[in-house]
């Protein structure tokens, strides 16, 4: 393994998770599989009300790297990365969706990367699976470097991202309900300056059924009180920003 990483390198995983028992396993054997071993898996559970606490209690009995933790009361997804970034102890932070999957090199390449280059804040390239898992075809690439501006009319996969807490320093995010992925990138690219994406694809967003098109009305307030409400953008700005997102995103979807 390139630079002896697993003895120099402490990763937090966190996994924030809410009645996901259908994917949450391939999820986890996704991060075990890793080539990469030395990492904690933080697995946030939003009071969930299906078997997941009893499952992963058995996952951490079969591997130790799995720690259980739990919201006092359901809270939403913003909560509980901030519960998970709050107990970390790893170096570096890196982020899964519960139903998402990487590639068994992912953390290897992607850490690689970070140390080699004296990189703070990365992504990666990732592709779209269905709930069968199979390959939907569609790539979804992000510019090599990036800064706050350009992040602003881009997101990155939140299940692609790794940054360097020990230098950084650790990142929460308000409570808000969609986006607050984005928004945490957003205030982790002010301390970084920086995000850069190495090319390859290295991990799988799941796509389920009506997630494409639903909400969109939706997902377009979110966009607005990102930029209104927590980044203090201007109006003309946040509205240019907002229809900027519709176009390349939600009319582009439509399309497909």
């Amino acid at each position: 393994m390139r630079m002896d990483l697993n003895n120099r390198i402490f990763v937090s995983i966190i996994m924030p998770t809410f009645n996901d028992m259908e994917f949450i396993g391939k999820s986890i054997d996704s991060v075990l599989n890793q080539t990469f071993r030395n990492f904690e898996l933080l697995v946030v559970d939003d009071c969930s009300t299906d078997e997941t606490k009893s499952y992963i209690e058995k996952r951490k009995n079969q591997d130790g790297r799995i720690k259980y933790l739990s919201n006092a009361k359901n809270s939403g997804a913003a909560v509980s990365r901030n519960l998970g970034v709050e107990v970390a102890q790893g170096e570096l932070i890196a982020f899964i969706d519960s139903d998402d999957v990487w590639f068994e090199n992912k953390l290897e390449k992607q850490i690689a990367f970070m140390m080699e280059n004296n990189y703070l804040f990365t992504c990666t390239f990732y592709n779209k699976i269905d709930t069968n898992d199979n390959d939907l075809d569609t790539i979804i690439t992000f510019p090599f470097e990036t800064n706050y501006n350009d992040l602003l009319k881009n997101n990155c996969g939140n299940s692609t991202v790794i940054y360097n807490a020990k230098k950084l320093g650790k990142f929460y995010i308000e409570n808000i309900k969609k986006r607050n992925d984005y928004l945490m990138w957003l205030k982790v690219i002010k301390k970084s300056s920086k995000l850069y994406c190495l090319d390859e694809v290295l991990s799988s967003h799941r796509l389920r059924q009506g997630s494409i098109s639903s909400n969109k009305l939706d997902l377009v307030k979110y966009h607005w009180k990102v930029y209104r409400e927590y980044e203090k953008i201007n109006i003309f700005y946040s509205l240019y920003l907002t229809l900027f997102w519709i176009k390349k995103t939600i009319l582009k979807r439509g399309k497909r």
